[in-house]
């Protein structure tokens, strides 16, 4: 750590700027000030909404059950300045300025926390009726479209894809998703594991074609690889995301293979005075033994209290979470915690033609990732058997009617 750094972390007349205004941005701000932080705090969002939580959208917001989802957050008592609808086009960290379209804003530690953003399916900018679900504004573009139950084709059997269909089958919309690969969430999961999620989507009434490719998309139809045309007064594009950091080349920040900030196990990036956190960046896993980039909103909860702890610098603080996310879907609550990469064994509680089962993944006897579906209990208990490094007995954990925790060997 430079001197100059050094001194920036024991000063409390310092200014921390956030740029992002999503999850991991607001927590960020509100850490800091929890923490105990008493200099300058700047979050600097692109959107000019309040800032706001992202799951909604794609459940009682886009279904019209909610106006929105602004978070509750008092940001003028806690001290923290908010520029709203300012882009960030630019950062140089030998300068400590942060580049926006209003001009440069210097820092004493800048906080990158711009997320990801939706990747696009190629040939349809600009196409009429095509649309991404990421934003507020997407999901309120979204809202008339399923009010009017136009016939939608979804691009994409991902986590997204699955919870668009799901609330659209519940406006009542006819709805088709198509998938390149042979199975949904392929780039997620084992096909043994995703196998029983396929019939989910009849169940609901959706119509799922893997193996299917999108060739171009036309007014009201979508044409496949094959020939195929799909009728489709609306088409929602959900293939995955990539971080948002574009903005950052040319800055040396040093970007990864996906473009995410490389950070270090404190969610320093490589420039002095800049972290960074969320879907931005990715982290070496002690845990797990690789780097991790994580796209989920528990992980945008919480990196922003390590960064807001090594901003203060008391105590340098190490970030190796075990990752966790939720999916709601066809009726059904999915919750994954861990990362199964390295796991040794597969092994399953439950029938997974059942309404509610759970796979775990293991590596060396010790419980490395789960998978719970209608199983919230297992999750729970799972997730600390992960965090404590338990080994467990193989057989126990296999015993749906027994619980997990049980499974600990003693």
């Amino acid at each position: 750590m430079s001197e100059q750094t050094q001194q920036r972390g024991t000063s409390q007349a310092r200014r921390v700027v956030v740029v992002g205004a999503g999850m991991a941005g607001v927590q960020t701000a509100v850490a800091l000030r929890e923490q105990g932080f008493t200099g300058t705090v700047t979050l600097i969002g692109a959107e000019p909404h309040q800032p706001y939580d992202r799951p909604p959208l794609s459940k009682a917001v886009l279904l019209g059950k909610a106006e929105g989802s602004a978070f509750d957050v008092d940001f003028e008592s806690l001290g923290i300045e908010l520029r709203l609808g300012c882009e960030a086009d630019g950062a140089r960290p030998a300068d400590h300025e942060l580049d926006t379209e209003s001009g440069p804003v210097p820092y004493d530690v800048l906080v990158v926390a711009t997320g990801a953003e939706p990747i696009r399916l190629p040939g349809t900018e600009g196409v009429p009726g095509v649309h991404l679900l990421r934003t507020l504004d997407d999901a309120e573009r979204l809202r008339p479209v399923l009010s009017q139950q136009h016939d939608i084709v979804v691009v994409g059997a991902g986590w997204i894809g699955a919870e668009f269909a799901t609330a659209a089958r519940e406006a009542g919309c006819a709805v088709t998703v198509v998938e390149a690969a042979d199975r949904p969430l392929a780039g997620a999961l084992p096909a043994e594991v995703a196998a029983p999620m396929t019939a989910w989507y009849a169940d609901s009434g959706a119509a799922l074609r893997t193996h299917a490719r999108v060739e171009r998309i036309e007014p009201g139809a979508v044409v496949l690889d094959d020939g195929a045309r799909l009728p489709a007064g609306a088409v929602v594009v959900g293939i995955g995301a990539r971080p948002a950091t574009d903005w950052l080349t040319g800055s040396g920040i040093e970007l990864g293979a996906h473009r995410e900030i490389v950070a270090d196990d404190h969610l320093r990036a490589s420039t002095p005075d800049v972290y960074a956190v969320g879907d931005c960046a990715s982290f070496p896993s002690a845990r797990y033994g690789e780097r991790l980039l994580v796209h989920h909103w528990d992980n945008a909860l919480q990196g922003p209290r390590t960064v807001a702890a090594n901003i203060i610098g008391e105590e340098p603080a190490v970030y190796d979470p075990v990752p966790y996310f939720w999916s709601e879907q066809f009726g059904r609550f999915v919750q994954y915690a861990g990362h199964h990469a390295s796991a040794d064994t597969l092994l399953w509680r439950g029938d997974p033609l059942g309404p509610a089962w759970t796979v775990c993944w293991l590596r060396e006897g010790r419980l490395v990732a789960l998978l719970a579906v209608g199983r919230p209990r297992d999750l729970a208990q799972g997730r600390r058997l992960i965090e404590a490094g338990t080994p467990v007995v193989a057989e126990l954990l296999t015993d749906p009617a027994r619980p997990l925790k049980q499974a600990a060997a003693r």
